[in-house]
């Protein structure tokens, strides 16, 4: 990636069952806001630490894990035992987040995957949360394991639950048309390119309680950032999700011609000003 100013700190944030994860870090004295930044299945924060040096720049202090198993966390790659876990180490970011800014709330940014995360913890009552900003959230996804491998997911519960499975996404013209991120992608060696059984059960169930984010008790703030050639989600049924809302402080941005990966469009500038923009209000 391009040089990043200011450059993130790598430090490690031990979760509550003792798992080490390495986080990227951009720290302020006195901060105007806390943002916990989510990457997506294959991903990792090192491919939207530009996103994170711009919201540093406007004196945000932001905490971008690696989620357990994926970019720099080697231990337990690709598995997860259940969806608990993922929300486990959420609050215990979030509580990361209270302890180095004196804050009591932090804004979660959840990109792709890390959208549904996000808004699974939202539905979920995940204490902390002041709004969500979701960036192609996975949440209707439009690529699907095939019903063969379905089938050999189920079995290996049973039989081998920590058996691999490649998740669907090996195209990396998926994310984005940028020639440049499409090379860097492709040589990307701390792309999750295989996941457990466990790990693709759980990522499902997250699917069901993130869809029940208009449901649950959640009143806060949603920014929804959408891709309009979006080859990952479903767009149209997202829309649909985000206009059940209730009513509250909602936007909606949409981007012509952009791809999935709104970090890899060839400037990401305006995406980075609509986020800040919108942050720097809530």
């Amino acid at each position: 990636m391009n040089d990043i100013d200011p450059p993130p700190v790598v430090e490690v944030v031990r979760h509550r069952d003792g798992y080490e994860a390495s986080a990227r870090w951009w720290g302020t004295p006195s901060p105007r806001g806390a943002v916990l930044y989510l990457h997506g299945i294959q991903s990792h924060g090192g491919w939207y630490e530009g996103a994170g040096a711009h919201l540093a720049r406007a004196d945000f202090a932001v905490l971008m894990p690696d989620r357990r198993g994926s970019g720099l966390n080697a231990a337990q790659r690709g598995h997860v035992e259940g969806p608990q876990t993922w929300l486990d180490d959420m609050e215990d970011l979030l509580q990361t987040l209270r302890d180095r800014t004196g804050l009591t709330r932090a804004h979660v940014v959840g990109v792709s995957w890390g959208g549904k995360l996000a808004a699974t913890a939202a539905a979920s009552d995940v204490r902390g949360i002041a709004s969500l900003t979701l960036i192609a959230p996975g949440i209707y996804p439009r690529i699907d394991l095939p019903m063969g491998q379905k089938m050999r997911v189920a079995w290996s519960l049973v039989s081998e639950p920590r058996r691999r499975f490649p998740i669907p996404l090996d195209d990396a013209r998926l994310f984005t048309n940028n020639p440049e991120r499409i090379a860097w992608v492709d040589a990307d060696a701390l792309r999750l390119r295989s996941v457990t059984g466990s790990f693709l059960v759980a990522s499902h169930r997250l699917d069901r309680a993130a869809r029940g984010l208009p449901r649950s008790h959640w009143r806060g703030p949603v920014h929804l950032l959408l891709a309009e050639h979006d080859r990952i989600i479903d767009n149209a049924r997202t829309r649909d999700w985000f206009a059940a809302l209730p009513d509250g402080a909602h936007r909606r941005t949409e981007y012509a011609g952009a791809y999935h990966t709104l970090e890899f469009e060839t400037d990401p500038t305006p995406m980075h000003a609509d986020v800040l923009e919108w942050l720097a209000v809530q």
